[in-house]
């Protein structure tokens, strides 16, 4: 392949295939069985003939996914280049598979892996699989606000002069709050004994493409790194990237990937990756620009509203929030006596605005290249007349949103335990077998292997009562929960 046309940001090479296979007329006795949309007019007419035509099989104009040897190999290459990475893959199993094949990649059966808890549950499902062995950096949390930050320098070499048998430290940057840590030390700590550096930087696509953003994973050095493609970047639901450094198996992750991702990659996945590395190689400065500066603005009309805290970069404390990503619109609501959940609900049900989540204390609104400054004016207007409306006594609000977990037992061990269901008000001091998290933003409250205490009983219900969308467990309603026998 000619080294310099893969580097031609201009090229979408799966793009490129497929509108040369549309013109080619192939007779298809192959899968998908809808042949085009032709079997199945009712789907055809609501996604168009556009889309189902290109929702096709592997060949080999059309190259495959497992072992990429033209076009997909090509736009990893285009995609790798756009991400100062070593090399890139095409995920189609949204970014927890990407997450889930770091750790894979780098973890076996008993070996410890150090971590912040507040971790998307991927990660832990990683270890499940895997039987790894969490090492836990409590984070700090901030109090007022209510939110868990980033792993500070202190407590990450701590965890690893205590744990020198660890084979790899994970970080979240940027956390969903927008919360960075200082990942160039982390990554320097980790290197300097021996340990590989992961960073879940699902959060952080437009680190790579913005103007003084956070340091990327990539530019710190990490080895590895799960990109988000689809939130921020502009690609379809579920399709992602995994970066990895020069000091990475290339053919080593291609086989871990293979492991757990279909052997059936979708070409409107991928296309839609391809489309938008191109977008964000060639406009992404400018467009993250202005995404910046749409947040900027609407951080200081919601402040200028009053009771609202939409926070930003005067959190930085240069450790445990190093660094914020300009991009988020996070807003604390308890002083205007409302959850973030309760807010959350609002919008949607009465103004028609759906943000990304609300939790105990805050809201999330995420702005990304599709945003425009007219929507932002709604949101704001709406938070005014929601504080107007609906403001009372903060008394009685929960505050607390990360609980420090005491962990019994590896979470392979405490999945696969032998387990009893008892109702969940029962359940303390036993050590929970399951999930129990707000999805979004979906990282575990209880995860398996760790004890069940009345604080955590007290939030799940208190999360439960204020309307927040709980999942996990095996029983649908949460009344119930697996405990070890």
């Amino acid at each position: 392949m000619n080294e310099k046309m893969s580097m031609d940001h201009t090229r979408a090479p799966i793009y490129e295939a497929l509108q040369r296979f549309r013109q080619m007329r192939v007779v298809p006795f192959d899968v998908p069985g809808h042949k085009h949309g032709r079997g199945n007019p009712e789907l055809t007419e609501f996604l168009g003939k556009q889309c189902v035509g290109i929702d096709v099989n592997s060949m080999k104009p059309l190259d495959n996914l497992c072992h990429p040897v033209s076009v997909i190999h090509e736009a990893e290459m285009l995609a790798a280049d756009a991400f100062g990475a070593a090399h890139a893959f095409l995920m189609v199993g949204g970014t927890t598979s990407s997450v889930q094949s770091m750790v894979l990649s780098t973890c076996k059966y008993g070996d410890k892996i150090i971590l912040p808890r507040n971790v998307h549950r991927s990660v832990i499902n990683a270890l499940v699989l895997c039987g790894a062995v969490p090492v836990y950096v409590n984070p700090e949390v901030d109090h007022r606000l209510g939110i868990s930050l980033g792993m500070q320098r202190e407590q990450v070499a701590k965890a690893i002069a205590a744990n020198p048998d660890a084979v790899a430290v994970l970080v979240n940057n940027p956390t969903y709050y927008g919360i960075c840590s200082d990942l160039r030390s982390i990554v320097k700590m980790a290197h300097e004994a021996g340990m590989k550096c992961l960073v879940d930087e699902a959060h952080g696509t437009h680190f790579y493409f913005g103007k003084n953003m956070p340091v990327s994973a990539m530019a710190a050095g990490a080895d590895m790194a799960a990109v988000s493609m689809h939130k921020s970047g502009g690609s379809l639901t579920q399709s992602s990237l995994l970066l990895i450094g020069h000091n990475v198996s290339e053919g080593h992750v291609r086989q871990i990937i293979n492991l757990t991702q279909t052997t059936s990659g979708s070409y409107l996945l991928m296309s839609s990756l391809d489309i938008s590395r191109r977008n964000l190689a060639l406009r992404g400065r400018e467009i993250f620009a202005k995404v910046v500066e749409m947040a900027e603005y609407a951080r200081e009309e919601i402040n200028a509203v009053g009771g609202y805290y939409a926070f930003g970069k005067e959190l930085i404390n240069g450790n445990s929030i190093f660094d914020f990503d300009p991009t988020k619109l996070s807003v604390h609501t308890r002083d205007i006596g409302l959850a973030g959940i309760e807010v959350y609900d609002i919008l949607r049900d009465e103004y028609d605005i759906q943000i990304e989540f609300g939790d105990i204390g805050n809201i999330l609104a995420y702005l990304s290249i599709g945003d425009r400054p007219q929507e932002l004016e709604r949101l704001v207007s709406a938070l005014a007349e929601i504080r107007r409306r609906y403001q009372r006594d903060t008394s009685g609000l929960l505050s607390q949103e990360y609980i420090d977990p005491e962990v019994v037992m590896s979470p392979q061990e405490a999945f696969y335990g032998k387990k009893i269901s008892m109702p969940l008000r029962e359940s303390e001091g036993r050590i929970c077998s399951e999930f129990v998290m707000c999805y979004p933003p979906g990282i575990p409250i209880l995860s398996p292997g760790e004890r069940i205490t009345a604080d955590i009983l007290d939030y799940i219900s208190y999360a439960k009562i204020k309307g927040c969308s709980m999942t996990g467990p095996e029983d649908p309603e949460i009344e119930n929960i697996n405990v070890l026998v």
